[in-house]
């Protein structure tokens, strides 16, 4: 079981580009889809765990999902398997960046890389939106949070806690 954790989230850490938001459809294809180990409610729940504690959601993720399926050590082992690409693509890149960064090949591959990391992104909200949409109070929620989000540009922390009392007070 391990094995396969660390083999599934350094797939995750290896092939996702633009931080932890892009790296949610990933996540979610390993752990539910190929491998069952988690329901999509769960999934929603570590996600949403995973944003209100501090540290990247991805590394989160990683390490709650770890936990969650395999206990302490699969928590390490998740953990150090997502970050193991990241870490060592950085310090390659960190190497070079200061040979190549006025190379057009260089500009010009990290123009293409922006849509590509916007699209993950989209379509990690598309993925959690379908599991997070169950009812209309669910699709009024969001819609208000993201209102004041965008709008009046309200804390984040504020709009968490205006959800929670939103969800208990509705449900």
């Amino acid at each position: 079981m391990l094995l396969k954790l660390f083999v599934s989230f350094l797939k995750i850490g290896l092939f996702s580009f633009g931080g932890g938001y892009a790296m949610l459809p990933l996540i979610r294809q390993e752990v539910i889809d190929i491998h069952g180990w988690i329901t999509s409610s769960d999934f929603i729940d570590i996600l949403a765990i995973s944003q209100i504690t501090p540290g990247p959601i991805a590394i989160n993720s990683a390490t709650f999902l770890g936990y969650k399926i395999a206990g302490v050590l699969g928590s390490i082992v998740a953990t150090l398997a997502v970050i193991i690409p990241s870490t060592i693509i950085i310090l390659t890149i960190a190497h070079f960046f200061n040979k190549y960064k006025d190379s057009k090949y260089v500009e010009w591959a990290f123009k293409g890389i922006r849509p590509v990391v916007l699209g993950l992104i989209a379509s990690a909200a598309v993925l959690v939106a379908k599991d997070a949409f169950i009812d209309v109070k669910s699709v009024l929620i969001a819609g208000m949070i993201f209102y004041i989000l965008v709008f009046r540009k309200t804390h984040p922390i504020l709009a968490i806690v205006l959800a929670g009392v939103l969800g208990v007070a509705m449900y």
